[in-house]
């Protein structure tokens, strides 16, 4: 856990990108979506994934818990108090005085005060250190399982054409007229065409949605059509596409259709 002083100067609202207004909800699905995305088992090669993931555990522990969170608002809005005044400050005013000792003086105040409320955010953090957070620990469980089912989606699709074994253009199908023909349902992550067997291919791609729109609408080269099959079976992904994406995808292939060039 970082230490008072570093969580006084990160913007935990910001860190999750939410509004100081958020509901405890809100914080929730902020933090899923912001760990998931930098999660260290989703970024190996990336030294800061770790850093950042700690910090959002942390964002996530004061601002789910009442007391450690008001304690946090307090500090935060006092300092965002204090900007303002200084933004506010002009050089005529800067130069007068009596003015200028005012202003030190209840910069002063301020100071004691945030002393007092750190005390405070310096109680609340130390209590869940020692209750430890079961809700960190709850969403940290469910981001791994949200991993693994995204490891265990079938994205991969094998490809069949009619293709002579003299064919030395394999029939059109190269890898780039593949990647033409399938790049517009997704990333596509692999393609490999088989050099032993005439027009076979396996296509891999980034996503279970991108892969299961091409099985059900892509039929390949006019006049060679492609016969499309699942590599390990239809994950059970595939049947909760939205009728929208398809529809546009329907558009897409109508807009871009492949003429065999």
């Amino acid at each position: 856990m970082a230490s008072t002083k570093e969580l006084l100067e990160m913007d935990l609202y910001a860190l999750l990108g939410i509004e100081s207004t958020a509901t405890e909800k809100q914080i929730k699905k902020a933090y899923r979506q912001k760990a998931l995305s930098c999660h260290p088992d989703k970024n190996p090669d990336n030294p800061k994934a770790a850093e950042l993931f700690h910090q959002l555990s942390q964002a996530l522990e004061v601002l789910t818990d009442a007391a450690a969170k008001a304690a946090y608002d307090k500090i935060r809005a006092a300092k965002k108090q204090a900007e303002e005044r200084n933004r506010k400050l002009d050089d005529k005013r800067k130069k007068i005085k009596l003015d200028l000792e005012a202003r030190e003086q209840q910069a002063d105040n301020v100071k004691v005060e945030e002393v007092k409320i750190t005390r405070t955010l310096e109680e609340e953090i130390i209590r869940l250190r020692e209750e430890g957070s079961r809700e960190l620990q709850e969403q940290q469980r469910l981001i791994r399982e949200q991993i693994q089912r995204e490891r265990d989606i079938n994205t991969g699709t094998g490809l069949k054409w009619k293709c002579k074994k003299d064919n030395a253009s394999n029939a059109g199908y190269s890898h780039e007229c593949l990647q033409s023909l399938f790049q517009k349902y997704g990333d596509v992550l692999n393609i490999l065409i088989s050099s032993k067997k005439k027009g076979s291919a396996v296509v891999e791609f980034a996503s279970a949605k991108a892969a299961d729109l091409a099985f059900k609408n892509e039929t390949g080269l006019s006049g060679n059509p492609l016969k499309i099959t699942w590599l390990e079976g239809q994950p059970a992904q595939a049947s909760h596409i939205d009728s929208f994406t398809a529809q546009q995808v329907q558009q897409t292939i109508k807009q871009h259709k492949i003429t065999g060039k």
